[in-house]
């Protein structure tokens, strides 16, 4: 058990040797005493010698955690390890991929540090785990006397799942019932997931890039987990019909709201245009990694054109192929026509747009600088007029299209054009974006979904 990260093929090596059926993976931050009787929760599970491992996931304690989690993987029966990053607001997406990427097991049980685990918790998770399939948990609350008299050296002996009073029990059936039905009938957000208490197959999790990790403070990063993984065509189904966890009193964290509909990310949550495979999760998903729907008409722009170049290394979808992102700019005739799970316009500057194509768009972007519009843009190797040694030769009609005006000559070059009734003069050799517009391109694309 370490707190350090070791290299990543130190680390790739250690998971391989500690990978089982199932990775325990219990968050925490500042709560050892709760810690200490998950701990010894885990240790009495029955009928799973050899089949899981546990990861300690915290999220920047610095209080006696680290040290109480040592001494726990000296006389554990089972893989321990433990990971920390330093404490940087509530970040609970953050510390379970942290866990998660230091396992290797086949699937991820998410634990809360506060919630201690029935002698058959473990067991009945693996009964029933599959992949394409997340098994959904929650918890009994215990009141602050139940908790205060718990201890670690008694859990072993301890009826656990008994603690729960008739009214959580009613409350756990009443929740059980409410997930049959919504998963019978395909809700499309229903049962809700809640990470304290969730498993998944790996394959899973990685296909959506984890938890997103844009979720920072409290609440909506385990709502949007699940919706993510309904896209990627992953059942969520309940397992309180055979266990549950207990959740051990303490003070209400100060970050939590009292409505859900208060949470600081509740902005992000409700946004439209949700990528299955979030973009900061697992994995950093920069714009080289996104499949792009890119427009029909965007060499005839300035901002199409600069489009092309920014995405010159990135796949792309052909045409009427779906995608993550499909892009729309104006000015442009192009219009949302392909399936894609962000649909994003972006003007270059204030621009008319159709009433149809924004009510279609998802997200909306401008682009432009205090300079004005985007020069036009030339990428070597992409733009249509290119003559093969990356200089523009664009032909007549590609001129008509420019629209940056050169307004310091006072005469019209060999190589310059009139466009449009209102006789603009442009220059053909403007091949550059200005640095301050291709930068809000870049941090666009770098953000979208």
């Amino acid at each position: 058990m370490t707190d350090r990260q070791p290299p990543a093929t130190a680390r790739a090596t250690e998971a391989a040797a500690c990978a089982r059926d199932v990775a325990l993976i219990v968050n925490t931050y500042q709560k050892p005493r709760h810690l200490a009787l998950v701990l010894e929760s885990i240790a009495a599970q029955r009928g799973v010698d050899g089949r899981f491992e546990v990861i300690i996931s915290d999220d920047g304690s610095t209080d006696g955690t680290a040290d109480l989690v040592r001494g726990f993987a000296a006389t554990a029966a089972f893989p321990v390890r433990f990971t920390s990053n330093p404490h940087d607001g509530f970040r609970l997406a953050r510390t379970r991929n942290a866990g998660a990427r230091l396992s290797a097991s086949d699937s991820l049980l998410f634990l809360d540090g506060d919630c201690v685990l029935p002698r058959d918790h473990v067991a009945a998770y693996l009964e029933r785990r599959r992949p394409g399939r997340a098994l959904l948990g929650y918890c009994a609350r215990l009141d602050e006397a139940t908790s205060g008299r718990l201890a670690p050296e008694s859990i072993a002996t301890t009826d656990l799942a008994a603690l729960a009073n008739p009214a959580e029990r009613r409350l756990l059936a009443r929740r059980f019932r409410k997930a049959w039905w919504h998963t019978l009938l395909r809700h499309p957000s229903k049962p809700r997931l809640a990470g304290g208490n969730c498993g998944v197959w790996r394959q899973d999790y990685e296909r959506v890039n984890g938890a997103d990790e844009r979720f920072v403070g409290w609440g909506q990063e385990d709502d949007d987990l699940g919706l993510r993984l309904r896209a990627a065509g992953v059942r969520l189904e309940s397992i309180l019909d055979r266990t549950w966890s207990l959740h051990v009193w303490h003070p209400v964290d100060t970050s939590a709201t009292p409505r859900w509909r208060d949470g600081v990310n509740v902005p992000y949550f409700l946004r439209r245009g949700r990528l299955t495979a979030c973009r900061r999760g697992l994995v950093e998903r920069p714009a080289t990694s996104i499949v792009w729907g890119l427009p029909a008409d965007a060499a005839d722009t300035p901002l199409g054109r600069g489009l092309l170049a920014h995405l010159a290394d990135a796949p792309q979808a052909a045409a009427g192929e779906p995608c993550e992102v499909e892009i729309v700019v104006r000015p442009g005739r192009a219009r949302f026509e392909r399936r894609a799970e962000c649909r994003l316009l972006l003007l270059d500057g204030p621009v008319p747009v159709e009433p149809a194509v924004r009510r279609r768009a998802d997200q909306v972007r401008s682009v432009t600088d205090r300079e004005g519009p985007m020069a036009a843009v030339t990428s070597p190797g992409r733009h249509p007029a290119n003559d093969g040694d990356g200089r523009a030769t664009p032909p007549a009609a590609m001129l008509a299209t420019q629209i940056a005006v050169s307004a310091t000559q006072p005469t019209v070059s060999a190589t310059q054009t009139t466009v449009s009734a209102t006789q603009t003069t442009v220059s053909a050799t403007q091949t550059t974006v200005s640095a301050t517009q291709c930068a809000v391109l870049a941090a666009v694309l770098a953000d979208c979904g």
